[in-house]
């Protein structure tokens, strides 16, 4: 699964310690109490040291309210005074500031954690959301904490590759690939996966949801909290999950937006399946979309007519690459990210009329590698791989994914080979495959949770959110019709933000599942 510039997953989980025993432990096994165990400590440890916030490294530029400090957490659960790792983590303090009302000060309710997803996702910039409206409410009574998990950025960051050879530019995406075309990318994954064990060495093991799990209940303690305060995005979703699975005790609120799919069954390659599908349909609403403003784009008043323009720009591209670097695969990145969120429609489209009016800038502009990004883009993708393929036990023989890929693409060839490509190297992983856990809390066992989820969400597919409804008992669904944004919280739903704001504001949910009307489509932009 992916995000707009890398993959979005979910991940899964367990195992590590027991020489018989899965490597995180099974609940209600020695290897999952050795575990506990280690969390627990390291979480004391924590809590006695707290985190000392000071300036944000290379955040010149950024407001001196947001605040930077570390936590360290094991790399190994099992043994918890073994080698350490430093957390980045970042805080803009509770304003107390009631934004309808200048001479009320709110109380703080404490600190609300996020995370992005990925995985490989950072979250060091989320507490600058509380200097937008949607979020001045729920940032006068929290503390806004972001953090950048194991593995990224500046906390003991993974690399799987040469950043500098990261960008492979320009190159083809077909959507029916060759035989020889298919090889090339099985070395690529073969050679790929062997890069992570190289540069990782024996600690590419411990990058997995579980210990993202575990690292949460870590920074809980540092930053003081009894019971934490969640909000999990996309992949922030699942090990959100794991956490309240674990450690239900600690929960205080958690609030699920875009959740994946926490079957065990479906993590990771049938979620990948599942979302390569569900692109398709993505695809088709942005396609009808453009078609509706033909008089604007000039692109075909049908989403087919549509879709045999992109072909040509296609066909031009692969032809004669815009820029000597934007090819198909440049393409179809800029037009994946169209796919999570239909802000992008009007500029995306745009820059297909301008390129076959004869004007390829728009698209260089959009598509085009930013070869400055490169080590954070490795960096990413090196995350996002190692957890995915950590996670779970993946097919190792190339004929099921091809099969399986194959008969997808009939039907949805728009991301399914591109997602192929991007989870291969599970195929060939060097690490021990874990057991994902059962996600699953039983009533009263956990604080009534909030999910909030688009109808037409591709990136996370709806029946993830159903199905995540259905585990965590107590929780309430809060569906947004018709839509597909990726991730809605504090977006430009009004009604959707009503239910997230009486929720961290008040504690209140719905009754029963609740439904708000899609926001408003984007307005074509010449």
């Amino acid at each position: 699964m992916r995000a707009p510039a890398l993959y979005t997953a979910a991940g899964s989980l367990l195992l590590t310690t027991l020489a018989a025993a899965p490597a995180g432990g099974i609940p209600g096994t020695p290897g999952d109490a050795l575990q506990l165990g280690g969390t627990a400590i390291a979480a004391a440890r924590a809590e006695a040291k707290g985190i000392t916030f000071g300036a944000c490294p290379d955040a010149e530029d950024m407001p001196a309210a947001l605040q930077c400090g570390t936590v360290s957490v094991p790399l190994d659960y099992a043994h918890p005074d073994g080698k350490q790792i430093r957390l980045t983590v970042s805080r803009v303090r509770a304003t107390h500031k009631d934004p309808h009302n200048s001479k009320r000060l709110v109380p703080r309710q404490g600190a609300l954690v996020f995370n992005p997803g990925g995985p490989g996702g950072s979250g060091l910039y989320f507490p600058l959301a509380g200097l937008l409206p949607e979020w001045k409410r729920i940032g006068a009574a929290y503390d806004l904490v972001g953090y950048e998990p194991r593995g990224v950025g500046r906390s003991a960051p993974l690399s799987c590759r040469d950043p500098q050879q990261f960008f492979k530019a320009p190159s083809q995406s077909p959507t029916h690939p060759s035989e020889s075309y298919k090889k090339e990318r099985i070395a690529e994954a073969k050679a790929y996966a062997a890069g992570c064990a190289q540069r990782a060495g024996s600690v590419l093991k411990h990058y997995t949801s579980l210990n993202n799990a575990r690292d949460l209940d870590v920074l809980r303690a540092a930053l003081g909290e009894p019971r934490l305060t969640f909000m999990g995005a996309s992949y922030g979703t699942y090990f959100g999950s794991l956490y309240a699975t674990l450690f239900p005790s600690h929960v205080r609120r958690m609030v699920f937006d875009a959740p994946v799919n926490p079957d065990p069954e479906q993590i990771w390659y049938r979620n990948n399946l599942d979302q390569s599908a569900a692109f398709e349909a993505r695809w088709a609403d942005f396609r009808e979309w453009v078609a509706r403003h033909d008089t604007v784009y000039g692109l075909g008043d049908t989403a087919e007519k549509v879709q045999r323009s992109y072909e040509k720009v296609r066909a031009g591209l692969a032809a004669e690459p815009a820029g000597g670097t934007v090819g198909p695969g440049q393409l179809q990145g800029a037009f994946l990210s169209a796919g999570y969120y239909d802000d992008f429609w009007p500029h995306r489209a745009q820059a297909l009329s301008a390129y076959l009016k004869g004007d390829p800038k728009p698209l260089i502009q959009q598509a085009g590698p930013h070869p400055e990004a490169a080590a954070e883009a490795e960096n990413t993708s090196a995350v996002y791989t190692a957890v995915e393929c950590n996670d779970a036990a993946w097919p190792t023989d190339w004929k099921v994914w091809d099969r399986d890929n194959t008969r997808l693409a009939r039907v949805a060839p728009f991301e399914t080979w591109d997602n192929v490509w991007m989870n291969l190297p599970c195929a060939y992983w060097p690490a021990a495959r874990q057991e994902p856990l059962d996600v699953r809390t039983g009533p009263g066992e956990l604080p009534p949770a909030l999910i909030l989820a688009a109808e037409r969400d591709a990136a996370a597919p709806y029946d993830g959110a159903l199905e995540m409804h259905r585990r965590l008992s107590g929780s309430v669904l809060v569906t947004e019709r018709d839509a597909g944004t990726h991730g809605i919280a504090g977006g430009p739903n009004s009604c959707v933000n009503g239910h997230l704001d009486a929720y961290l504001l008040e504690g209140e949910l719905p009754a029963r599942r609740a439904a708000c009307a899609p926001h408003p489509e984007p307005s074509p932009s010449r």
